[in-house]
């Protein structure tokens, strides 16, 4: 891949500077270009790098130009460029020393110019290929445009450094060397300077960003500062905690993420931060459900789904960074809990960490390596005490939650997951291409056990809902086809709930002509509703159709909603715990190209219906995703996370996520629906 820079050659003392560019690619080689009767052509050729070349850039300091470049042979190299006086002539010595000078002849309205261009330093210091060279970008004073001579170098060694050259001796020596120690990420593969050079930024293989500042008080201590995080791949799936305190997504990148919004001391400013990284895997993430206020489980592309209970280093860090007291999150259980987790080498659970296993940590150096374990490098938990959002490297090192469980039945990878809204059961379900791979499996959240076995749909189950009353469990599937399980209520203790087929559509029934993506329950029960790639949303519930019959599979239920045509396909859809003004349903509906629509409905009783959806909304450009939004998610309670409002406030809080890799908050004003 080619770098370039273009800027304006100070050098010449004609009317109009002529352009310089350079070029470095794959072959070790950096290429000038001058611009000559309006075209680029090549005049010089610099050697020296001695692998692929990464970066370059260009300074202006004074008369000269200085180029930076940087390779994946660990070095950079700083090219000085500046205009030669009057040819003299040469008095041959052997004995003298001098530096190889690279020359190069511009014409420009009948005059010559000679250049030259001089290797004005190498500088080693990193250990693995630099991707990123830059300038502390120029400013400006008393009209004159000044360079600082100072240079920012990223390295996939982990570390960034800033050079200078000595004031005293003028040979360009390392300043600063900043950078991340531990987790599994990559390096850093760019880097920036802030305008005023107080700030230096980097981004690392896997998107995460990370800033440090530099201390006014001393100018050589810079201190690691927070900044936005998120995910680096498609984000599958989004769930708010039962309190609405904070969301938990997974992502393809193979993480689970949690985002809390950070309530700073004698501020009213919240602002929402990745506050932990439960789950760090080696499978792309695809689900997850809320089995409890700090406890989760997840699905992957593996046939076994995690269960994750938050540790007591993060209930503490959580009400520090959140503003709740200890008192409202913590249960007397909450003694029991381990500090921390971390993954063993070559592992792929996370292990809890006991108060008592962290003084055992440090091993003796003569025992080190006993064990072939042991000779694999293993990274320790640490727990440590937040007021604010934790860096990058504390992330993927000391968030991690312990995994309680694992739950084995499915024969291909999970695909989706949901809890009851009493946190007992929680089904799952499997990619599936027969019948009977498609089954939804059912556990209980006590034990841990199997409880049943659902099968109907023949192929994969997209997504399951459970009624907020837990009478029924809702499923839709690529098969075109959605089916009610109901809920067999039986008097006897110590019972385990069973469910059974209530209501289905099948080929003579079914509405919706393509996968159905997506469905939800109204909060009262009554109603549910789905959202299909045919672009139609549909709500279904008992309209008191005399008509109906068992026979035919629908029970009592049927299309209670005139069908809605959105005009792209569906692929989420998500309705309000809370109503409008109106007494109408809010549902959110998102598309395939990236928009969130807001509706409303309310049950008309015409026949036929007409006029029972509302349009509300449609999120803007800014607003929307790019691609497409993969699960909708609405805060089961009035207000905003992290601000004082009261039950009556008129404000919601819908979570959405997309393949973009982004995750999104949006504030919903009920009142003006």
């Amino acid at each position: 891949m080619p770098f370039s820079a273009r800027l304006k050659s100070p050098l010449l003392n004609v009317c109009s500077p002529v352009p310089i560019l350079a070029c470095g690619g794959d072959d070790c080689k950096i290429n000038l270009y001058i611009q000559q009767n309006g075209q680029f052509q090549k005049t010089l050729v610099l050697h020296g790098h001695e692998d692929w070349i990464r970066g370059i850039e260009w300074a202006v300091c004074g008369g000269d130009l200085f180029l930076a470049s940087c390779a994946q042979d660990c070095l950079i190299r700083i090219w000085k460029v500046q205009a030669k006086s009057a040819p003299s002539v040469e008095v041959k010595d052997d004995d003298s020393i001098r530096l190889k000078e690279n020359t190069f002849t511009m014409k420009n309205k009948n005059t010559e110019t000679t250049y030259a261009v001089i290797l004005e330093s190498v500088l080693a210091g990193h250990e693995n290929w630099v991707f990123a060279v830059h300038w502390q970008p120029s400013f400006l004073k008393d009209g004159i445009r000044q360079q600082t001579m100072r240079l920012l170098s990223a390295s996939m060694d982990k570390t960034m450094i800033l050079w200078a050259p000595d004031e005293e001796s003028g040979v360009w020596l390392e300043q600063v060397r900043v950078g991340e120690v531990g987790g599994n990420t990559l390096g850093f593969f760019d880097c920036q300077f802030s305008p005023d050079g107080s700030m230096i930024l980097a981004h690392a293989f896997h998107g995460a960003l990370h800033l440090w500042r530099q201390t006014p008080a001393n100018k050589k201590e810079w201190t690691p500062e927070v900044v936005i995080s998120g995910h680096f791949n498609s984000v599958q799936d989004v769930k708010w905690d039962p309190e609405g305190e904070f969301i938990i997504t997974v992502g393809s990148d193979q993480t689970t993420r949690l985002f809390a919004p950070w309530k700073r001391k004698h501020q009213t400013e919240v602002t929402w931060h990745e506050i932990a990284r439960p789950q760090v895997h080696g499978y792309d993430m695809h689900c997850l459900a809320m089995t409890g206020r700090f406890q989760f489980v997840s699905g992957a592309d593996e046939k076994v789904l995690r269960v994750f209970t938050a540790p007591k280093n993060f209930v503490e860090n959580f009400s520090n960074i959140s503003g709740i007291s200890m008192e409202k999150l913590c249960s007397s259980e909450a003694v029991d809990l381990p500090e921390g987790a971390t993954v063993p080498a070559l592992g792929l659970s996370n292990k809890a960490v006991f108060q008592g296993d962290m003084a055992a940590q440090p091993a003796d150096e003569e025992e080190k390596f006993n064990s072939v374990s042991n000779q694999y490098h293993q990274i320790y938990f640490q727990s440590l005490i937040l007021t604010e959002p934790p860096t990058e490297d504390h992330l993927l090192q000391n968030t991690l939650w312990p995994e309680v469980q694992k739950l084995y039945g499915h024969g291909y990878e999970i695909f989706c997951v949901a809890c009851n809204n009493s946190k007992t059961i929680v089904a799952s379900a499997c990619k599936a291409s027969k019948k009977e791979h498609a089954a939804i499996i059912l556990w209980s959240t006590t034990s841990w056990k199997q409880l049943q076995s659902l099968s109907f749909h023949n192929l994969t189950v997209t997504q399951m809902a459970f009624s907020p009353d837990d009478k029924f469990l809702l499923a839709v599937s690529r098969d075109r086809n959605w089916s009610v399980w109901k809920n067999q209520d039986k008097k006897t203790l110590q019972s385990e709930p069973v469910f059974s087929l209530f209501a289905y559509t099948d080929k003579n029934t079914a509405v919706h002509s393509r996968i159905i993506w997506s469905c939800d329950w109204t909060p009262d029960s009554k109603y549910f509703i789905t959202g299909s790639r045919d672009k139609k949303v549909i709500i279904w519930g008992d309209c008191g159709s005399a008509g109906a019959t068992e026979s035919s599979g629908l029970g009592a239920i049927e299309p209670c909603s005139s069908i809605l045509d959105v005009g792209d396909s569906v692929t989420a859809v998500s309705i309000s715990h809370v109503l409008a003004p109106d007494e109408s349903y809010i549902i959110a509906v998102g598309l395939e190209c990236g928009k969130i629509n807001l509706y409303t409905w309310k049950q008309s009783e015409q026949r036929p219906v007409l006029t029972d959806w509302t349009k509300c909304a449609e999120t803007d450009n800014s607003q929307s995703h790019t691609l497409a939004v993969k699960r909708l998610c609405w805060r089961n309670r009035v207000g905003r996370a992290g601000l004082k409002d009261q039950d009556d406030s008129e404000w919601l809080q819908l979570a959405s996520c997309g393949a973009d890799h982004c995750v999104k908050i949006l504030n919903v004003n009920r009142c003006a629906l």
